[in-house]
This record gives structure tokens, sequence and C-alpha cells, in this order.
């Protein structure tokens, strides 16, 4: 079977150092290394509007910044499909189809959507698109017959509703037609939720704790010199705390045995810093700018092939209108198999034009 990847993002703002490590830079090893057959990479334009419905310029702007951040951390769309959710008409129309598949209490019942809708004080007046969205994701992964979905940890109970879709689908219409996905976690427990600059367990732009892909050398340092610690870890001298320490947390995600070699020689490795950050001797600053270092090494050709792709706008555009026909057309592909499937392929069944012509072939003989 081939491995067949869909993965994405919604365009609500700029992708953070978050995203990197939580899956883009995962997304680019896996293009690189030829680890599946294809990769469909959505901008997921019409799931971010359940949430943004009165705010569409928001999501307008951010199609573009979404597109520059992918591209500018390695995604080559020679190798991988980068498609605007929106104009894969298909996809609306399996969301419809599916949603016959699936009863409002176990949409309830799906711990990731009763989260979103408590974080956006949804309880009260909960948007209908909201609420299915788990059915839209289903429809998102099935319509490229993808068998590979790289989440994080709070997204496992959307890809188990999607495989309950598609069990349901080929119970009952008996054909094979859809494929099961697999979930693939982010293979660091740093990586699955790196907190915000500030501790905040969230990165979010309007508590302004997130170093974005695109953040200028100048406003990285800014930020990470100014990451919560240990607060009780005042002098050098102090022992402290590795636990919850922000500066910590980023180091368990981003560095590598390499990273100390190069620029913290005196130590082997991330233990024997941290053992001796907690036994005192080891100042909040030296870890900052030993972090500094290894951002400015991820960073810098980022920023280089960003400012590359900012100067072709045009050609970036057209990366977004071809990716979106490509994998339109792979989508109807899916469709036209459902609908097969669910017999309400009418005017493609001409087996269904000879039902009829035999079932009112007297009528005809007697007019």
């Amino acid at each position: 079977m081939k491995k067949i990847i869909l993965t994405g993002d919604r365009p609500t703002g700029r992708l953070h150092i978050g995203h990197y490590v939580g899956s883009l830079k995962n997304r680019v090893e896996i293009q690189n290394k030829g680890q599946c057959d294809e990769m469909y990479i959505m901008i997921a334009d019409a799931q971010a509007l359940t949430d943004n419905a009165d705010n569409p310029e928001k999501i307008r702007e951010n199609i573009m910044e979404v597109a520059l951040d992918y591209l500018s951390v390695g995604l080559d769309p020679s190798r991988v499909t980068i498609f605007i959710q929106s104009h894969v008409s298909a996809l609306t129309e399996l969301t419809f189809y599916y949603s016959n598949l699936v009863t409002v209490s176990r949409l309830q019942r799906n711990p990731t959507v009763k989260n979103e809708i408590k974080l956006r004080n949804f309880e009260a007046n909960i948007p209908v698109g909201f609420f299915t969205y788990p059915i839209s994701q289903a429809a998102d992964i099935t319509a490229f017959k993808a068998n590979i979905v790289p989440v994080g940890e709070d997204q496992l109970p959307m890809i188990e509703q999607a495989r309950e879709i598609v069990h349901a689908f080929n119970r009952v219409y008996k054909k094979d037609v859809l494929v099961k996905p697999e979930a693939v976690l982010p293979e660091t427990e740093a990586a699955l939720r790196l907190p915000g600059t500030d501790g905040n367990a969230k990165m979010s732009k309007s508590l302004g704790n997130c170093i974005y892909l695109a953040d200028p050398k100048e406003e990285v340092e800014r930020k990470i010199m100014g990451m919560y610690t240990d607060p009780d870890h005042i002098h050098v001298s102090d022992p402290g705390k590795v636990e919850n320490n922000t500066v910590f947390t980023y180091l368990d995600a981003f560095s590598t045995e390499k990273d100390f070699q190069k620029f913290l020689p005196e130590y082997k490795n991330l233990d024997e810093l941290k053992n001796h950050y907690r036994r005192g001797g080891v100042g909040d600053v030296k870890i900052k700018k030993f972090l500094l270092n290894i951002m400015e090494e991820i960073l810098t050709p980022i920023r280089e092939r960003r400012k590359y792709y900012e100067a072709r706008i045009d050609e970036v555009y057209s990366i977004l209108e071809e990716g979106s026909k490509h994998a339109s057309e792979v989508a109807n592909k899916t469709l036209q198999e459902v609908k097969e499937a669910m017999k309400i392929n009418y005017f493609e069944d001409r087996e269904l034009l000879e039902t009829y012509r035999q079932k009112y072939a007297g009528n005809k003989e007697e007019n």
C-alpha cells in the first residue's frame, strides 16, 4: 500500500517554532528522505472560518503568510502538494455525505471538540460548522486516501472519529472505498506541546509569547532573553529547577549533542547541563544564550529562504494555484468512488439508464 500523508495548518496567523518542532521539521525530513509516496499539505482556510466567519479578512491575509512559512522551512512544491482547502470543492461534498454517518451525541463526546468549544466560549452558541469539523477533517483525510496523519496528542480523538467514519461508510455501502488513517505523534515529548516563552502552556499571538519563524534575529533574542525560568534561581550559585523551566523545555525540544560541541563544549549533553543547573553554578543568561545560538542555527536559513520567496510572490501564488488544482483532481476521483458506492452517480451509471429503459418500455409501446 502507498504511504500517503495529509497534514496542514489553519491560516489564522504566522507559524511559530512550536509548529516547526511539532510538525514542519518532520514534514521536511519525510520529504527529503522519500519516506512517503505522496504528501498533501493543506492550508485549512475553510476550517479556520468555522470560528472566524465574521473576520474572513484575517484568513485571507494569512494564506500567503503560511505559504511562505511552508516554503521557508524547506517544503518543496515539486515533491509535495501544497493546496488551499476551500478550493477543493469535493471536500465540502464529502463532508455532507459523511454527516449522515455520525450522530450528534458522538460529536458531543469528542474530547477535542469539547475542549475547543470551552476554549472559545462557544458553550451557549456553537456554530454548526465548528461543531461538525471532525466530519470535515475526515473528509480532508479520506479524499486523498491518506493513511498517515501527523498530529499532536490533542488531535488523537479526531483521527479516531475519522476511522469510525471510514468503517461506517465501508460497512454501510459494502465497498472498501475509504482508507483508515493512522495518527503519528511527534517523536519527542517536548515537541508535543511547546509552551509560550512566558511559561504559559499555550503559545498565543495575543499573549505575545510566540517565536515566529519570520521573526528577525533581534526579536528572537529579545524573546529568549526574557524567557521564564526558575523564579527562585536568583544567583548563579543558587540550585535551580529544570522542571517547568521554559528554557530547558525548549532545549529538550531543540538541542542536540552537536549543539553542545559547537556552542557549549564544556558539557557533553543536556543531561550534564541540567545536573549542573540543579546543583547551582549555572546562570540563566548562559543557558538562554545557548538556546539563542541553537535557534539562530535553525532560523537563519529559514529567514534566507523566506526572503527569496518574498521577492517572488507571483511564483508562490502559482504554487498554491497549481497545488489546489492537483489536489482537486485527486479528491474528485475519491468523490466519484464515494458516489458510486452510494449509488448516486446517476449520469455515470449506464446500467441505471438501461434499467429505466426496461422498466418503462411497456409505457413507450402503449404511447
